[in-house]
């Protein structure tokens, strides 16, 4: 079964993804991933990636189109999770006849829903030990001592530069006109199925579940 999963920044998607992997031998196929391993291996189509990318020029669609056919062939009859493409309706049309060439075809795209202002505070609130990298959160999960970490006792915490509301709107705002295109696409086709991401991680679990099982 091959499905399509968004959601913005902060929404859980590569939590649930990588249970997908686990849980049912899924195979996610990110296109950032799936570049750096073309180039990194020189593959002919990881070296004509790159000799665009030398060159500040944007992959075509053509390459990344080859990659993920190559992946596809890999993976043979394991699930895959798309994850950065497709971004518009010209590379959802080509996934349509890459998976038809491989007897495949998309079953669901799944979304996680957010609230936008909710995420923001999730994402703002982060922190973690400095020395074992454990969670938390200044509302939701604080440590149990004040200025000590739970895990490892620690007493240093620190945060991403990214964690700050701006820059959280903004991918936000990147993210809406990212998949802006693609929706109405499936949605003709009654593909888009959608999820509270904002409920805990085992209940967007279980709601994925029942669509995969549905």
């Amino acid at each position: 079964m091959d499905i399509i999963l968004l959601g913005p920044p902060g929404a859980g998607k590569g939590t649930q993804a990588e249970r997908l992997v686990t849980n049912r031998g899924m195979v996610q196929l990110s296109t950032g991933d799936m570049l750096r391993a073309a180039v990194a291996q020189g593959s002919p189509v990881g070296l004509a990636a790159k000799a665009v990318m030398d060159q500040g020029a944007l992959v075509s669609d053509a390459i990344v189109s080859a990659l993920i056919g190559e992946n596809l062939d890999r993976i043979e009859t394991r699930g895959a999770i798309f994850d950065g493409f497709p971004r518009t309706r010209a590379q959802a049309e080509a996934l349509d006849l890459l998976l038809a060439e491989r007897n495949r075809k998309l079953a669901h795209v799944i979304e996680l829903e957010v609230d936008e202002e909710a995420l923001v505070e999730r994402i703002v609130g982060r922190f973690s030990c400095a020395t074992c990298g454990a969670p938390y959160h200044e509302r939701f999960k604080l440590p149990k001592i004040d200025d000590q970490c739970d895990v490892c006792g620690g007493h240093e915490f620190k945060r991403r530069d990214d964690d700050n509301a701006e820059t959280v709107r903004t991918r936000l705002a990147e993210y809406r006109a990212k998949t802006a295109p693609i929706l109405p696409f499936y949605e003709e086709r009654g593909l888009v199925r959608r999820v509270d991401g904002m409920a805990s991680v085992g209940e967007v679990a279980a709601a994925i579940d029942g669509i995969l099982d549905g």
